[in-house]
């Protein structure tokens, strides 16, 4: 991209493209920064070359008119439909477009007219490591505002997996924003139907139409998934003393509540593929593609397809590895191990990534678990105090069957720890040994030990 010449930098996403980088003069030059709901925040710079993520950042926060505190929360993203980075301030924007095609050969499976064609666009977006338990101490409207785009966009896009219920109260929350407080003459069934995308998951209402929703039983009637939204949206009653500002601000933080549930919130996400369990004895197994979300919280695998969680773990649920592969056209690998049962006996089981991004996922949780080591001291365990019984009348909700953010083990092809080709027996709650080097519990409140990494186990 030489800087008196320079190229359109395009998302590519639904055909359309997105210039991050325009000029009507070779010292002038306009730079376009995305937000997720589309909006566009144009900016004028003099020197492309040497602009730093950080000062650019910056300056999209002056133009937003974000309190400084924003600095914290929202950082400068590249972004296109085969990776996306997230850019520290002293990273130069310029620089990594230029580099863009050597990123994706590395860290993706891009066809090579892929590779020559696709450009990233420049995002503004949450900061992975900003925690979602500071989020809504924040009294900034407009930040507010921005953390919502966000997450409406992760859960009508099914990048935040969530059972039909939650999303409609997700979606009636969005009602109210969106279009002021229920108004029974305006805001009818029909209304509802004609926008119903943009307020609900496309894929979650798919699931509840077509073929088998003909098929209902007459006598007891089902409501649908709009007549669902709409009650939702009816009961959404605000304080009558509450200002309208003020009533947005709160629904912002329920919104944001309601998705910090989720382990994969404010996550960076990532692409690979697993082994299918074996079906029958004449069938091979095959690959799923998978979505690989990090977050302070853990990490998180989902079936890229079936939009539904298969595995979510803690960083204190897992020991990780990567290993790399010689060669240039097999993806590298990393390892997931975790506790599991097999034929009623605890076993430690591993799971094998495939990704090219393999590398940058590895680093990744090591950052997280640094991150969180620095900024949050853990307390020291006592060996000796049992576990404290469960008060008496109160019990967890029970977990609904076949919800989208229940992990699903039956659907992962694992490996049984085995050292020697004898079944490594433990007992809770010390794991007898990690075949992995990289623990969370490396520190001082280690009850891990670790081994090393046969050559049996790098080579699959």
């Amino acid at each position: 991209m030489d800087q008196s010449e320079p190229r359109n930098v395009a998302e590519g996403s639904g055909g359309s493209e997105r210039g991050s980088v325009s000029s009507t003069a070779a010292r002038h030059l306009e730079v376009l920064v995305y937000l997720v709901n589309n909006s566009v925040i144009q900016i004028s710079v003099e020197s492309l070359s040497t602009l730093t993520a950080g000062e650019l950042s910056r300056t999209v926060r002056e133009a937003l008119q974000l309190p400084d505190e924003a600095q914290d929360i929202f950082a400068l993203w590249l972004i296109s439909p085969f990776l996306e980075l997230q850019l520290k301030p002293k990273h130069l924007p310029y620089k990594l477009c230029r580099q863009w095609p050597d990123l994706l050969y590395r860290f993706t499976k891009c066809p090579v007219d892929d590779i020559v064609h696709d450009e990233p666009s420049l995002q503004f977006r949450k900061n992975v490591f900003f925690p979602k338990g500071k989020e809504l101490q924040i009294e900034d409207e407009g930040i507010l505002r921005l953390l919502y785009e966000e997450a409406k966009f992760n859960i009508l896009q099914g990048r935040y997996p969530y059972d039909m219920e939650d999303c409609l109260r997700l979606g009636a929350l969005t009602c109210r924003i969106e279009l002021g407080p229920f108004d029974q003459d305006q805001h009818n069934l029909a209304f509802i139907r004609e926008k119903v995308d943009l307020f609900l998951p496309a894929h979650l209402c798919k699931k509840h139409g077509g073929f088998l929703a003909a098929l209902r039983t007459r006598g007891a009637k089902q409501h649908s998934y709009e007549e669902g939204l709409l009650e939702s949206f009816r009961q959404l009653v605000d304080d009558a003393a509450c200002e309208e500002a003020e009533a947005l601000k709160l629904h912002y933080r329920a919104y944001l509540e309601k998705c910090h549930l989720l382990q994969y919130y404010g996550s960076a996400m990532f692409t690979g593929e697993i082994d299918k369990p074996a079906q029958s004895f004449l069938h091979r197994n095959g690959r799923k593609l998978v979505t690989i979300a990090i977050s302070l919280d853990g990490v998180s695998l989902m079936d890229s397809k079936e939009k539904c969680v298969l595995l979510a773990l803690c960083f204190h649920e897992l020991s990780w590895e990567y290993t790399s592969s010689e060669d240039e056209d097999t993806a590298d690998i990393l390892w997931l191990e975790f506790d599991g049962e097999e034929g009623g006996a605890i076993v430690n089981k591993l799971l094998k990534i495939y990704s090219k991004q393999a590398e940058l996922m590895s680093g990744m949780i090591d950052y997280c678990i640094d991150f969180n080591a620095a900024f949050e001291m853990p307390p020291v365990p006592d060996a000796v105090a049992a576990k404290p019984p469960r008060p008496k009348g109160k019990r967890g909700k029970l977990k609904r069957q076949n919800s989208v953010v229940c992990n699903r083990i039956q659907q992962l092809s694992t490996i049984d720890y085995v050292e020697e080709g004898k079944e490594i027996k433990r007992v809770k709650p010390k794991r007898a040994a990690s075949f992995f080097t990289r623990q969370l519990s490396q520190g001082p409140t280690s009850t891990y030990s670790a081994v090393e990494v046969t050559e049996t186990l790098e080579q699959g």
